[in-house]
């Protein structure tokens, strides 16, 4: 705080407390904080964690992913979008060695990053190279007063006990385990880069090419299907070996993960949420072209200006709902209507994603099936203003993040 007001000349400046609620002292030491932040000519915000954690739970996870999300939104609030933290080289060395005891990849050995983009703010950690002696020697040279958490001493928590036993044993370990987290992080950048233009080739948002996975070199293959699988489950380790190892050429296999699971279909690799009940029938209005989300159902009917597409008026009374049963669908203007089911088949579409949803006219005639798109025999004469459907999937849905600004 001292040193952020002494730079920042010109800059708001916005000192941050979370009230965890977990000491007595709690009250005290958010009335310090803002006292300390007026007379370094700061303005102050304090958030207190509600709930507490349940029995079983971690505090130290409880009380940091409560944190994270109240610093957010506290940052937000104020209309900043650059979040300072105080986490210096040593903070660094421990979380390398409390990573590695626990088998962490290189993601976790890169302990935490310098700065770091999320969700509109930027999370800077300018004293990350900076020994903890060093900041010390400035508060005192400053006579700065502050407050000595308590728990800060307890050996009840890995981080503590690892103070009190590693530093005093090994004093110059600290640089060296901290480097050690700046190669894990340049081998974490370097495997995004090897990860990114091998997933260019081998996939697409929904399918991963298996059969190309698998002439990549055992290492290669195992980080082109981490990043492949880090938008849709936190796989674990096991989980990625089984895959590399149980899948042949031609099987049809599936493989439970958090939050779904994965499927092995005609030498691609898919993956599907969670299934839920699909939602009741419901009306439907896609007369204007653009995307429309359909939450229930985990994807967007995309509508665009296109030949050959569906007469814009016969878009405005849709009702959307699940397969039944006894739909024919007709792939083009010369095809034979086929069975829905043979429909699928045919187009390769894998199971788990032939229940819908499914578009009908006011006629209750079929006019697009989730997954095989249009039925031809709803295409619209040349001379009528027509739109073309399309369905995405969320996995396959454009996103965006913001990451402008200049407010610290």
């Amino acid at each position: 705080m001292h040193a952020t007001a002494r730079a920042a000349v010109g800059a708001r400046v916005v000192a941050l407390h979370v009230h965890h609620g977990l000491q007595p002292q709690a009250d005290d030491w958010a009335a310090h904080c803002e006292r300390v932040a007026r007379e370094f000519g700061a303005g102050f915000a304090c958030t207190r964690l509600s709930g507490a954690p349940t029995r079983g739970d971690s505090i130290e996870a409880w009380a940091r992913e409560g944190r994270h999300r109240a610093l957010h939104d506290m940052a937000i609030a104020a209309g900043a979008d650059l979040l300072l933290l105080a986490q210096h080289r040593q903070d660094q060395a421990e979380t390398f060695l409390l990573q590695a005891m626990r088998g962490a990849g290189t993601a976790g050995l890169a302990g935490m990053p310098r700065a770091q983009w999320r969700n509109g703010l930027c999370w800077a950690r300018p004293w990350l190279d900076q020994p903890r002696d060093l900041i010390r020697a400035y508060a005192e040279q400053h006579a700065l007063s502050w407050i000595e958490d308590p728990s800060n001493a307890d050996p009840r928590y890995a981080r503590n006990r690892l103070r009190q036993t590693l530093w005093p044993a090994f004093p110059a370990a600290e640089a060296g385990l901290a480097q050690a987290a700046r190669w894990a992080q340049q081998a974490g950048a370097l495997a995004a880069e090897v990860a990114a233009e091998d997933l260019a080739r081998l996939s697409t948002p929904e399918r991963l090419d298996l059969v190309a996975l698998a002439e990549l070199s055992p290492a290669r293959a195992s980080n082109a299907l981490r990043a492949w699988l880090a938008p849709h489950t936190a796989a674990p380790t096991s989980l990625v070996e089984r895959l590399l190892t149980e899948w042949r050429p031609g099987a049809t296999l599936s493989w439970p993960a958090p939050g779904g699971a994965l499927h092995a279909y005609r030498g691609g690799l898919f993956w599907a949420a969670e299934s839920l009940q699909p939602p009741p029938p419901a009306a439907l209005d896609l007369q204007r072209p653009g995307l429309h989300p359909q939450p229930g159902w985990g994807g967007a009917w995309l509508v665009e200006p296109a030949t050959p597409g569906i007469a814009s008026g016969r878009l405005a009374g849709l009702t959307q709902r699940a397969r039944c049963g006894a739909e024919q669908f007709q792939r083009a203007p010369a095809a034979v209507p086929r069975g829905l089911k043979k429909a699928c088949q045919e187009a390769g579409l894998p199971p788990w994603r032939r229940g819908g949803p499914l578009l009908f006219d006011a006629a209750d005639r079929l006019i697009a099936v989730a997954g095989l798109g249009m039925d031809a025999r709803a295409f619209a004469n040349q001379d009528e203003p027509q739109l073309s459907l399309r369905w995405l999937e969320d996995s396959a849905l454009p996103q965006s993040e913001g990451e402008g600004g200049t407010a610290a």
